[in-house]
């Protein structure tokens, strides 16, 4: 059975929908939780495919979270590898970093449903579905710089920098597509006391949830694990990787 590693930074923003994805594509699912896991017991290696998931925190704050170093240094690796990895949201943020790209503060926050602006690569991508008048959920204030070898696939009218990919087996987003509307619910909860400082109303989120088939996003997963399938992983690639 293949096997899916995902790194986790706080248990309600899991894999969502895609788990389901994951499963029925024959992949076994395991979770670690990164601030309180052994991360430097990991093998990170070991699994068909690693997903670095989202988290209310910075990827430059190690001093507050030191667990986030050994997470760096995981990416690194895994990076180095060329084995498949997916991340989202916090996830993307510290592949960007692990690449030697910088991450900081944006311009102010991103939160709620919006359209995204596919470039041509991200047009011939897994994210095709995206150019048209589907939304995505953003969730952030923070932002990150093109990391090196990595082509841009999605921008949005705030943050240049949405979607990249590096080779044919790394994908990092900036945006939400695992969240479903039930899971939204959980979100609102997880993070009341951000919400109430931005001040974003809740029902907008609620009733900015778009109208598509509930299949709609998990496809998207679908289209890349199935780019996987005809990608040669079995020798290392060689990326730029400075922590």
């Amino acid at each position: 059975m293949k096997h899916v590693l995902a790194i986790r930074h706080v248990a309600f923003e899991d894999l969502g929908t895609f788990e389901k994805v994951f499963v029925e594509a024959g992949y076994q699912v395991d979770y670690v939780e990164a601030p309180t896991h052994d991360l430097g017991a990991l093998d990170i290696h070991a699994p068909d495919v690693v997903v670095v998931l989202g988290g209310p925190i910075g990827a430059y704050e190690e001093d507050n979270y030191p667990f986030l170093l050994q997470e760096l240094k995981l990416i690194e690796q895994r990076l180095k590898s060329g084995r498949p990895l997916l991340g989202i949201c916090l996830g993307a943020q510290l592949m960007a970093r692990a690449s030697g790209a910088r991450v900081y503060a944006g311009p102010q926050k991103e939160i709620g449903w919006g359209r995204l602006t596919l470039t041509e690569a991200g047009a011939r991508s897994a994210l095709a579905p995206l150019s048209g008048d589907a939304s995505v959920l953003h969730w952030h204030g923070d932002t990150f710089d093109l990391p090196p070898s990595a082509e841009r696939l999605a921008s949005s009218p705030l943050y240049e920098n949405q979607a990249f990919s590096i080779g044919p087996s790394v994908l990092g987003l900036q945006f939400h597509l695992e969240a479903s509307a039930s899971e939204i619910e959980r979100w609102l909860v997880g993070h009341a006391c951000e919400l109430s400082h931005a001040g974003v109303k809740l029902q907008s989120l609620r009733d900015g949830v778009p109208t598509l088939p509930s299949s709609f996003y998990a496809d998207i997963l679908r289209a890349w694990l199935g780019q996987l399938e005809a990608v040669d992983v079995s020798e290392p690639s060689v990326q730029r990787v400075t922590v």
